[in-house]
């Protein structure tokens, strides 16, 4: 070996040395700093670091710091009086003040469901939900959109987000469906992976990175129509055998925790009649002993609730079953009462609690909280910034599948003369970004500020072309080279009232589509869904179909496949129906024979 390779060659391996002993150091550190905390504090203050509270239900903002409360979330639909990002940057901060003024200064971790975009603000940027990013297959833009939700988050303060969403969507009824990035359980994992990098950064310490939530553990996706609590999917019962759970369920578990997860929600579902937020085996005995992970397990939405028994019972139940930290959200001083009932009875074993509280005060030390406590102001003008929204418009184009294209009928010809948009979907963003936008459920209309699909063609249209925007579909002229954008879809929605038995878009949506087809002139269908919906009506009235699923704020990307700016790329990461009584229909069924199988995607002709 020649000198200077030797050299090289030792400098290298000392660096590596230096960078092992160094993160080594770190992890000492912080595993030290967690048993110096937990021995100043008191039982009151563990418990309160397990509570997390809904800012709607705090009574007096000095409760944070009276109950050494450890977490503060907002929920879908609430936040500050005026939604600006200033306001929020402000709101969080109050909470942060308050918890860094008690005995011993512990900051919050402030979280909410940004899970395609800080959704919550007005002015963000929305991207296109899961289902759609799944078919992009493009796992380095799902972790660039993890990065800016992160950006957008910190800016205002918000230091959690209850994402990414890995469950393995494995019938469309679910209300969630969109939340999926897949029935196929490695393309599910790929993408939530990437996402979660995104969130999380290159180290979770990062000033723009913010605490991710792989959820719901576990098997969400494969619950049973017509078996969940009030008969919501999402609450309901996956039956299937441990081998199946784990082949088609655990993986992205797996894979997130090989990435640094330092947080994992509970799911509301039950696995062969057991709940999950009592289920030890599984969030105890698998999670944490047999997977090794060393974050926090926090409840969904007072889903401990949904357990058996007394409050008291219920409590104990959850917390001995793996539940580190409670959403409770709302009755926080019953939960403290009954979590200090528990411990002085010795229900609760005092070794659980020490064992909670250090998973997630060891997340708060990963994330540099105690140093870093307050909104990253500085970033308040990357809120919905051109750069961000650019990438969304990517996203956008990157996630249409083209499903049927007769004669060629797109892209849209430059010498196109009169292009009729119709419906009043195609003029709503509410419609585009769905649920979880601005609300829990979403909204119609114009909810926050974005581009929808009339305004984006109406930019994108040739010089020459007129565009006319027509809500009902009638007096269109047919002539030649006069074309007509359909857009249909769902309305805004999501779980439990998104659960739909039928699948159906609305009698307006197909009785638009028929009067598009008995114009006589070139119809170009546009599917807004959070999921593959039934197609009667719709597919066989239209010359091409776009499957544009729930874009968010930038409509400009659907444009640029319309006007062939690009070729549409993308392959269905979902089975699509033929109808309801095929519904569960997943690749490697068998028979299977649906209407587009998994994988199917056309692209323009050259």
């Amino acid at each position: 070996m020649k000198r200077n390779t030797l050299i090289a060659s030792l400098t290298i391996s000392a660096l590596c040395i230096v960078t092992l002993l160094a993160a080594q150091t770190k992890k000492y550190d912080i595993e030290n700093r967690i048993d110096t905390l937990l021995n100043e504090m008191t039982v009151d203050e563990k418990i309160g670091q397990m509570t997390q509270v809904e800012t709607v239900y705090v009574r007096s903002i000095r409760d944070i710091s009276k109950f050494s409360i450890g977490s503060v979330l907002c929920g879908g639909n609430s936040g500050p009086s005026r939604n600006t990002p200033k306001d929020w940057a402000d709101f969080t901060d109050s909470y942060q003040k308050e918890a860094m003024s008690s005995r011993l200064g512990i900051p919050v971790i402030f979280g909410i469901d940004a899970v395609h975009g800080n959704a919550k603000v007005n002015s963000a940027v929305v991207f296109p939900h899961n289902v759609g990013m799944g078919c992009t297959r493009d796992a380095s833009i799902v972790r660039r959109i993890g990065l800016i939700t992160a950006r957008e988050c910190v800016a205002v303060g918000v230091t959690w987000t209850f994402a990414p969403c890995v469950a393995v969507s494995r019938d469309e009824r679910w209300g969630r469906t969109y939340e999926s990035y897949s029935e196929n359980p490695e393309l599910a994992t790929l993408m939530g992976v990437a996402h979660l990098r995104g969130l999380q950064g290159e180290r979770l310490s990062g000033a723009e990175s913010v605490l991710a939530c792989p959820k719901h553990y576990l098997g969400d996706g494969g619950t049973l129509y017509g078996t969940g609590i009030n008969g919501y999917l999402d609450q309901g019962n996956t039956k299937i055998s441990e081998s199946e759970l784990r082949a088609i369920h655990l993986k992205p578990y797996i894979a997130a925790i090989k990435n640094n997860a330092m947080s994992i929600m509970a799911s509301y579902s039950s696995w062969n009649g057991v709940n999950m937020h009592g289920n030890g085996s599984l969030l105890t005995g698998v999670l944490k002993d047999e997977l090794g992970f060393k974050g926090f397990v926090v409840s969904d939405w007072k889903g401990i609730d949904h357990l058996e028994g007394t409050y008291d019972e219920q409590v104990i139940k959850a917390i001995n079953a793996g539940i580190d930290m409670v959403m409770v959200p709302d009755r926080y001083e019953s939960f403290i009462e009954a979590m200090k009932s528990g411990v002085e009875s010795g229900a609760i074993p005092m070794s659980r609690i020490d064992d909670a509280v250090s998973r997630i005060l060891r997340a708060k030390f990963m994330m540099n909280l105690f140093k870093r406590p307050y909104a990253n102001r500085k970033l308040l003008p990357d809120v919905g910034s051109r750069a961000h929204r650019e990438v969304a418009r990517e996203a956008v184009r990157k996630s249409v599948v083209l499903l049927k294209n007769d004669n060629n009928v797109l892209p849209l010809s430059s010498n196109v003369k009169t292009i009729y948009v119709v419906g009043p979907k195609s003029d709503d963003i509410g419609t585009q970004c769905g649920g979880w936008t601005m609300g829990w459920q979403g909204n119609t209309g114009k909810i926050t500020s974005g581009t929808t699909i009339l305004e984006a063609v109406k930019k994108a249209a040739p010089t020459n072309a007129i565009v006319v925007y027509s809500d009902n579909a009638k007096h269109m002229t047919k002539r030649d080279g006069n074309v007509c954008i359909l857009v249909v879809g769902e309305r805004p929605y999501a779980e439990m009232n998104g659960d739909s038995e039928t699948l159906a878009l609305s009698n307006d949506d197909v009785t638009l589509a028929k009067r598009c087809r008995e114009s006589g002139i070139p119809t170009i269908t546009i599917v807004l869904s959070g999921r593959p919906v039934i197609l009667d009506g719709i597919i066989d009235n239209a010359d091409a179909l776009c499957a544009a699923w729930l874009p968010g704020t930038e409509g400009d990307g659907i444009a640029d496949i319309l006007f062939g700016k690009f070729s549409p790329t993308a392959k269905l990461s979902m089975s699509w129906p033929r109808s309801v009584k095929q519904i569960p229909v997943n690749e490697g069924d068998s028979p299977y024979n649906p209407l587009f199988p998994y994988g199917y995607g056309l692209t323009f002709k050259k």
